[in-house]
């Protein structure tokens, strides 16, 4: 039976022959993290983001909800009306949909109505913050898309309530119509706050090249 390191040495003293042991090396030493790799992931999130917000977009309000006017007499649904809307509206379309009708848009607020703003904003929190130096700048930026995930949120429900309601109460409309305005105002402040961050990506090699 071999003998261990401690048998050995207790046995022939300083003469004993104690083998070495050797850490492995490291393994796959060229797989170290660099910026540009991390930039590369970030920019690949990017656009998957973007090209996911695009579809939920167009799912949205230009399949799922105008197909909803079939089973509401042809009215638009509330999401879609940019200018937002008044209590004899929403009675009209509550007497226009009925139980039925009224669960599926409910279903749409729970599934595409609430992936995209979610993963909206959180595309535009990274192209903003991948984007912009100055805190206080990213700060104002990142309200933009924040502001409008939660109002967007709020809207649906919003909506819903009004909708389930039999006699819709004017303040619960009026709520539900203010947050629909400023869900698509703030998805246009949004839009161009990307845009200026996109921009001001674009300028720091010129200027570190000053």
């Amino acid at each position: 039976m071999a003998k261990t390191p401690a048998q050995r040495i207790k046995k022939h003293g300083s003469r004993a022959v104690v083998p070495q042991h050797h850490l492995p090396p490291v393994v796959n030493p060229t797989t170290a993290r660099t910026p540009q790799k991390a930039e590369s992931n970030g920019n690949l999130i990017l656009i998957a983001g973007v090209v996911a917000s695009l579809f939920l977009f167009w799912y949205l309000h230009l399949l799922t909800l105008d197909q909803l006017r079939q089973v509401s007499g042809g009215l638009a649904m509330p999401d879609s009306l940019i200018g937002g809307f008044d209590p004899a509206y929403v009675s009209q379309l509550h007497s226009a949909m009925d139980e039925d009708a009224r669960g599926q848009l409910n279903y749409v607020h729970k599934t595409a109505g609430t992936l995209f703003p979610l993963i909206f904003g959180f595309t535009w929190l990274l192209l903003i913050g991948t984007s912009i130096a100055r805190k206080t700048l990213r700060w104002a930026l990142w309200a933009l898309p924040l502001l409008f995930v939660v109002v967007r949120l709020w809207g649906n429900a919003a909506i819903d309530g009004v909708l389930a309601a039999g006699t819709p109460d004017a303040g619960q409309v009026a709520l539900a119509a203010g947050l629909t305005v400023a869900g698509w105002v703030l998805l246009v402040l949004s839009l161009l706050a990307g845009a200026a961050a996109v921009f001001l990506r674009a300028r720091k090699p010129k200027d570190a090249d000053a």
